[in-house]
C-alpha cells in the first residue's frame, strides 16, 4: 500500500483531508473543507439560508423579488399567486 502524503502544516485536519482525497476530490478543495472543519468558527456542513418563508414577506417584498426574477405578469399577481410563482 502507498504511503499516504502529508499534506502539510496548513492542513488542520489530516483524517479528513485524506478521507476527502480518498472519495477523489482534490489536493486545494480538500485542504479547504478540512480546514473549515477543524475552523469552530465555521459550520461547513450546516444548510445556509435564513431567510423567512415567503408567506412572512410582504407583497412589495415578494414583488421585487419577482422583479428581480423576471416573473412574467407579477404587477398584476396576488400575493398568494406571487408566492406560487417564486416557488415554481
Amino acid at each position: 500500500m502507498a504511503k499516504k502524503e502529508d499534506p502539510g502544516p496548513s492542513v488542520k485536519d489530516h483524517d479528513t483531508y485524506e478521507a476527502l482525497r480518498d472519495k477523489g476530490y482534490s489536493k486545494e478543495k480538500s485542504a479547504r473543507i478540512a480546514n473549515a472543519q477543524a475552523n469552530p468558527d465555521m459550520d461547513p456542513s450546516e444548510k445556509g439560508g435564513k431567510a423567512p418563508p415567503y408567506e412572512e414577506w410582504t407583497a412589495k417584498e415578494l414583488y421585487e423579488r419577482a422583479q428581480e426574477l423576471d416573473v412574467a405578469g407579477r404587477s398584476e399577481m396576488t400575493k398568494d399567486e406571487l408566492i406560487e410563482a417564486l416557488r415554481n
